[in-house]
């Protein structure tokens, strides 16, 4: 399994592969290879800021006599006009650079936008919001690291750090039960101790999985707000509850009140809204 740090090194990589390609015709036709210059990340737009972290390491990677001052922290409200960081170099480097940084930096920062308004959505109650695995391929790590910059938490990383059966595995497993004495006899055999999760669908399955055993939490898939306070009711603070399926920014605030643990939201990372920045000359 790669470490985070190498995963990030092989997305770099392949972004400047796929840009670069064999060089970058037009600064190399018109810059000499000497001449030095500054550039200024410029925020165009209200939001928080996040991505700093990796736009250094972009820099230092594709060059490492770059010099990075960062000027405003990753987490940080910032508004049109403010400036976060000026990066010092050959003007070569900095152009070539621009677009990958800009890239990652404007999509990170979307997505910690994105959270924090949901996250705002819910003060005053226990909720805490999750994002998912709809994230773009390659960059899972850092729009998850852009969720928590955002204030949000990060569900399971991948498929390999969390056991969640989810209604599919149900039906083909032949029902609750089954599903998950087949998934405690695995951990069993792997020696593993993984957390189990479990969507339900229905009074009846949540019933199966209280009188079963084997889970830690469980999903209430598509469930009304009215059935969402009946089922945390039933399951009486014996699971840890994760509300999913259909819940918007407007409607997050009533499934909160019923008192769930956890509101899983695809949205923090497959439909967001790059924030708007430039990097300049200056």
């Amino acid at each position: 399994m790669y470490t985070v740090d190498e995963l990030n090194d092989q997305l770099i990589d392949l972004a400047f592969s796929e840009d670069i390609g064999d060089g970058d015709h037009t600064t190399l036709c018109c810059i000499p290879e000497d001449v030095m210059g500054k550039s200024r990340l410029l925020i165009k737009e209200d939001g928080i800021l996040a991505g700093i972290r990796i736009a250094k390491e972009i820099f230092h990677r594709f060059d490492p006599s770059m010099q990075v001052e960062v000027l405003i922290e990753d987490g940080t409200r910032v508004k049109p006009g403010d400036v976060a960081m000026v990066v010092s170099g050959k003007v070569r480097s900095l152009l070539q650079t621009e677009r990958l940084m800009l890239n990652v930096m404007q999509r990170m920062s979307g997505i910690a936008t994105m959270t924090a308004r949901y996250v705002e959505r819910l003060q005053g109650t226990r909720t805490r919001v999750l994002d998912t695995r709809k994230t773009t391929p390659g960059m899972r790590m850092l729009e998850k690291e852009a969720v928590k910059i955002g204030g949000g938490v990060n569900h399971r990383i991948g498929l390999f750090d969390m056991i969640l059966l989810k209604d599919n595995h149900v039906d083909f497993c032949g029902g609750i039960a089954n599903a998950l004495d087949r998934c405690a006899a695995y951990q069993k055999e792997k020696n593993l101790n993984l957390k189990v999760e479990i969507e339900v669908r229905s009074f009846d399955e949540i019933r199966q999985v209280m009188e079963h055993g084997g889970a830690d939490r469980i999903m209430l898939d598509n469930f009304s707000v009215e059935n969402t306070r009946k089922a945390v009711e039933m399951i009486g603070g014996k699971f840890e509850i994760e509300s999913s399926g259909g819940i918007t920014i407007d409607t997050m605030r009533e499934y909160a009140e019923c008192g769930v643990d956890y509101i899983s939201v695809g949205a923090l990372t497959h439909s967001v809204k790059g924030l708007d920045m430039s990097f300049k000359a200056c």
